[in-house]
């Protein structure tokens, strides 16, 4: 019953919109009818500003990073399980209980997983997105890159098969989150990083829900 638990107690800490609660609190926004629609902090920054948005990347870190930490300490020696349980934070978050199980891209919940189970692996991750964040100004496209970063550094330094089984899994997850992303770089299309003109009061398109 324990494990089960955790699994429950991890998706649902995953599930808390923290973008969409804190706009609605501090700015009176509904982050979903706003620039891109997205609740994640890249989203948060356009239409609510840097300070909020950085607070959400940090709440939505710690999202991933503390249930996997606390299935780590009351479940040790067992991989699989805290791997599932940073799983099921994940999945809260991207198809999050107290929003009709929609959310967001689950990047930024994602990598505090990766800080929980490999901390060294996640920082040169975490490095690789915010270079090519920083050069690029695509969001998105840091964090293809560092889905793919993950998974080689992990394969490279011979982690355990399931963690290499999650590595994987986890990169393909957030890569297929970001199809329409995707379709709109190779269109010449994305949205750069920063606030866009309006965005408060644009409505997102249906590729961008």
């Amino acid at each position: 019953m324990a494990p089960a638990a955790f699994l429950l107690g991890s998706y649902v800490i995953g599930s808390v919109p923290f973008g969409y609660w804190l706009c609605k609190l501090v700015k009176g926004i509904d982050v979903r009818q706003a620039g891109s629609g997205n609740i994640g902090f890249t989203n948060v920054w356009r239409v609510a500003g840097p300070p909020l948005a950085c607070l959400v990347f940090a709440l939505d870190l710690a999202k991933g990073m503390v249930p996997t930490l606390i299935a780590h300490h009351f479940l040790p020696g067992n991989d699989v399980w805290r791997l599932l349980v940073g799983s099921a934070a994940i999945a809260g978050h991207n198809w999050s209980l107290f929003l009709k199980f929609k959310g967001g891209r689950g990047v930024c919940t994602t990598l505090g997983v990766l800080f929980a189970l490999t901390p060294a692996a996640a920082a040169f991750t975490f490095v690789v997105w915010l270079t090519m964040v920083l050069t690029t100004r695509y969001v998105s496209l840091g964090s293809i890159a560092g889905s793919i970063t993950y998974p080689a550094v992990i394969l490279v330094t011979h982690h355990s098969t399931p963690l290499v089984v999650f590595s994987l899994l986890a990169g393909a997850a957030v890569i297929a989150r970001h199809v329409p992303n995707i379709k709109r770089l190779l269109r010449g299309e994305e949205n750069k990083f920063g606030r866009l003109k309006g965005a408060a009061d644009r409505p997102p398109t249906e590729e961008q829900t």
